[in-house]
């Protein structure tokens, strides 16, 4: 699908102007203390001009035939665009954490290691994640790897996504 950078893009947003839109398609889980799992996910990038992205996600859990089995995690936030590529990510769960994120942008690619991470009461303890995004033949593919519930930092999450 064709995309047009807008007119009144930031230029901080450049390097992560390939993101905006929604993205869709599927993805899997893993982590020592769950079982492994299928799942369905969207991803929105918005902006309005100034240096910053708002992003949403939403994702659930599905079967080997693709149909929802429940739904699964929601996490939203601002990829704040910084001048030469550099990012912060603020981004809060519906499980009840919240992280603030470092990193940079170029060439079709953003990486970003987690800063610190809060939780609620009720929330799983997660201590430090690192995620990266790739522009791969026009798709969007993405990997997390979380540490948690005392864990080590490792693979958690993995996608594939087509802009929608």
């Amino acid at each position: 699908m064709p995309f047009q950078i807008p007119e009144n893009l930031h230029p901080d947003c450049g390097p992560v102007a390939w993101m905006l839109g929604t993205w869709q398609g599927n993805g899997r889980g893993d982590y020592p203390t769950i079982e492994p799992y299928q799942y369905g996910q969207e991803l929105v990038f918005q902006q309005d001009g100034r240096p910053f992205l708002h992003y949403f996600a939403r994702s659930w859990v599905i079967d080997d035939e693709g149909k929802t089995v429940r739904q699964g995690a929601q996490e939203t936030g601002f990829l704040r665009c910084r001048p030469e590529g550099q990012v912060e990510l603020v981004l809060t769960h519906n499980t009840g954490f919240v992280e603030i994120w470092y990193g940079t942008a170029e060439n079709g690619k953003l990486e970003l290691t987690t800063d610190a991470v809060a939780r609620t009461e009720s929330a799983k303890e997660v201590t430090a994640g690192h995620r990266l995004y790739g522009n791969v033949e026009g798709d969007l593919l993405y990997a997390y790897d979380m540490a948690a519930v005392g864990q080590p930092l490792q693979p958690h999450l993995w996608a594939r996504l087509q802009r929608a």
